[in-house]
């Protein structure tokens, strides 16, 4: 019995000269704004495509995407014909087309070059728009064909002798140029860099093509000679090298000669090639071979390998004659050396970006980010090596899937003002934050958003290159809610800060009105409503009024210390450490201002004395000496784990000493200064029932330390005391405090 087996085949994808002929019928005569044919500037930006290796998808996106205005429906056409990839990268690209019309204008509004501040303004706007386009590429294909479409623009301005806009040149050199230099697509980098220059400054561009009195052409054979020469030589040698080498194009050597301000016969690299070897002995043998076959030029020798620049960068760099008699440079290195330079964190591309700043090492990076981009690059990278395998009859992994996913995804978005200016924020950043970036009082009156037209809710995530539109109201501050994170207003941490500070701002004006309120109330209770209310917040110890009525208002200052001071009853002292004031009751001389320690030293007589502040000792603790270098002797309690440590290392220095008679004996006149650590549950009036207590019991507190985490606060208290006795009775009456958990002497 005969059965028939049904094979099915794939669609196969369509040809480029499909593309191109779907466009001429289509497109027709019709021409670009710049006055190219459409129909020419898809064939060349396709061309340039296929320079770059890049897979038939993306080749045919950029054949077909400026065709898009001219058909009805383009996205269903064009999937339908070419399938969705090349469809999506079509639409892709038309959105990064528009973004990048966006960002002309925003170059046109940036600040005028004038000024410090104007520039790095400026200079931060271009980094932004930059990171900008990348980020919004959803895959980096889409990038490429923005570069090669730019690149075949310029292309047609020059053949076709048409004046550029000096808008559309500088926003070449600030955008489109670094973004190439960036990805080490160096092909159309330069390209891009020498038509927009051309454009931008052509007396200068003719006068450095005349100064280098030969065709590129021409340089490039040369420059292919002089490897073809070296290639020979290790060869002979048994040396496995790679040697290539590209002349240095017009605008790279302008850069140089303003940023190193040379003249152009100072220049020794306008040629250069370099060589990489298996490992550090074949560079310098390489070296020498250089230096048999061409005449050094012994001052521009230099050894990166065995000095390392700061960042790492090793190479050597060698200037030798030509037999033309013309200068070239040659730089030798092991391919990990290579790797490092072109991707790792001594990659140069901030170097060439940074201009004036960078030949000078005036530059930053962002490591993050630098990791990204070298990450793109060894991608791009990987599939020229996989495109060069192919071509070899080599078998090859496609790595186009890890292509097409490929982004630079930031840690930042890039959004829009309607200005065009662009407003790098963190992701997930919402409405809230960019009214937050632009100003602190357009956050607080912030009530809506428009986002690309459309009203949105306030928390709604932003996304790249997104025009955001802030509708704020003339008066009004912000919502609490922004303080939920729970309900994502609020991505920004120094947005989240200026929130808290506006309700922190509000909580002191209420607190003041508070205490103002009740002190008010108080002078008309006591009858003393003409009272200077200056002096009486400087006789209770405060700078200002306002100072007196806040703590006051939070219910920290005893109301009784103000009716004290209106009787002119001796004004508290003022707290060292804390707002807070005490009342000062102890009526011993204190030793912490001088009085006597009444410690006795046995067998010393006339030793000066100091108390320890580690441990604080008091009577009746057991005492210990210790002398010190240059301060007399330090008394410490005898288990203090201080004291301990150094008797340990220096047992000669410990003395024995005692409390005087005078002091066991009940019958001294000084207080000494102790620690009182306490515990409790945080809450309103807190402080104020303890400060009643050590004014209860006639303790003067002489320092004050506070910390409250997750509703507890922790407090330290150095008071005046007498007697062991008095810590006792404070630290059990302490212990009685609502919400105190423990109360105790420290240490």
């Amino acid at each position: 019995m005969n059965t028939d087996t049904v094979t099915t085949v794939p669609n196969p994808v369509p040809s480029f000269d499909e593309a191109m002929a779907f466009v001429r019928k289509h497109a027709g005569d019709v021409r670009l704004s710049s006055g190219e044919l459409l129909a020419d500037h898809a064939a060349g930006t396709a061309a340039l495509m296929r320079t770059l290796n890049v897979d038939p998808s993306a080749v045919l996106a950029a054949a077909l995407f400026a065709l898009t205005p001219h058909l009805k429906d383009p996205e269903r056409l064009i999937a339908e014909r070419f399938g969705d990839e090349v469809a999506q990268l079509v639409s892709d690209v038309r959105k990064l087309l528009r973004l990048g019309t966006v960002s002309l204008r925003a170059a046109q509004n940036a600040l005028p070059d004038t000024g410090r501040d104007a520039q790095a303004a400026r200079r931060a706007q271009v980094e932004a728009l930059r990171k900008m386009l990348l980020a919004f590429a959803q895959d980096i294909r889409v990038v490429l064909i923005r570069l090669a479409s730019r690149v075949q623009s310029l292309r047609y301005y020059a053949a076709a002798k048409i004046t550029l806009s000096p808008d559309v040149a500088r926003e070449t050199l600030d955008i489109y140029a670094p973004l190439a230099n960036r990805l080490g697509i160096w092909q159309l980098k330069w390209e891009l860099e020498d038509l927009a220059f051309r454009f931008e400054e052509p007396e200068t561009y003719k006068r450095i093509a005349k100064l280098l009195d030969e065709k590129r052409v021409e340089r490039e054979a040369y420059v292919a000679e002089a490897i073809a020469r070296l290639q020979h030589e290790l060869a002979a040698a048994h040396i496995r090298a790679e040697v290539s080498g590209r002349p240095k194009h017009i605008y790279s050597i302008w850069r140089k000669m303003r940023g190193k301000e040379l003249d152009f016969s100072e220049l020794y690299d306008v040629r250069a090639f370099r060589v990489i070897v298996p490992d550090i002995k074949d560079c310098y043998t390489v070296l020498g071979i250089v230096h048999n076959l061409w005449q050094p030029v012994p001052k521009e020798f230099d050894d990166y390998i065995s000095r390392p620049k700061p960042n790492g960068y090793k190479s050597l760099h060698t200037v030798v004659i030509g037999d033309d008699g013309r200068a070239f440079e040659v730089q030798i290195r092991t391919q990990e050396m290579h790797q490092f330079a072109e991707y790792g964190v001594a990659a140069h591309w901030r170097y060439k970006e940074a201009g004036t700043r960078g030949y000078g090492g005036q530059f930053s990076a962002s490591e993050k980010y630098d990791e990204k981009i070298a990450w793109l690059r060894q991608l791009l990278a990987w599939k020229d090596d996989v495109s060069e395998g192919e071509h070899d009859g080599r078998p090859a992994a496609q790595p186009w899937e890890q292509l097409r996913q490929a982004t630079l995804d930031d840690d930042q978005i890039y959004v829009l003002t309607p200005q065009a200016r662009v407003i790098p924020l963190p992701q997930g950043a919402t409405p809230v934050d960019f009214a937050y970036h632009l100003h602190s009082e357009l956050g607080h009156r912030c009530r809506g958003a428009r986002v690309d037209g459309a009203m949105v809710p306030l928390n709604t995530p932003l996304q790249n290159g997104q025009t955001v539109e802030i509708v704020s109201v003339k008066e009004g501050g912000p919502s609490r809610d922004w303080l939920n994170p729970q309900l994502g207003y609020l991505r920004s941490s120094r947005a989240r800060q200026k929130v808290r500070a506006w309700f922190n701002a509000v909580d002191l004006q209420e607190n003041m009105s508070i205490g103002r309120a009740m002190v008010e109330k108080t002078l008309q209770r006591e009858g003393k409503t003409s009272v200077n209310l200056d002096q009486l917040a400087a006789k209770l110890g405060f700078k200002t009024t306002d100072e007196l009525f806040w703590v006051v208002g939070k219910e920290e200052f005893s109301l009784r210390l103000v009716e004290q001071a209106l009787h002119d009853a001796p004004p508290p002292e003022p707290v060292v450490e804390a707002p807070e004031q005490f009342e000062k009751r102890s009526s011993g001389a204190s030793v912490a201002q001088g009085a006597s320690t009444g410690v006795l030293v046995v067998g010393v007589d006339a030793l000066l004395t100091q108390l320890a502040r580690c441990c604080r000792p008091a009577p009746p603790d057991v005492i210990s000496g210790f002398v010190t270098r240059g301060k007399g002797m330090s008394i410490h309690r005898s288990n203090c784990p201080t004291f301990l440590r150094m008797a340990e290392r220096a047992p000669e220095r410990v003395l024995e000493t005692a409390w005087s008679a005078d002091v066991m004996g009940g019958h001294g006149r000084s207080v000494y200064p102790v620690d009182l650590t306490i515990e409790a549950s945080d809450r309103q009036g807190l402080l104020r029932d303890i400060s009643e207590i050590f004014a209860r019991e006639k303790m003067n507190v002489i320092g004050v330390k506070t910390q409250t985490r997750r509703n507890a606060a922790f407090m330290q208290f150095t008071v005046e005391v007498s007697s062991a006795a008095q810590i006792q009775r404070a630290c059990a009456l302490l212990g009685e405090v609502t919400g105190v958990v423990r109360a105790s002497r420290k240490g």
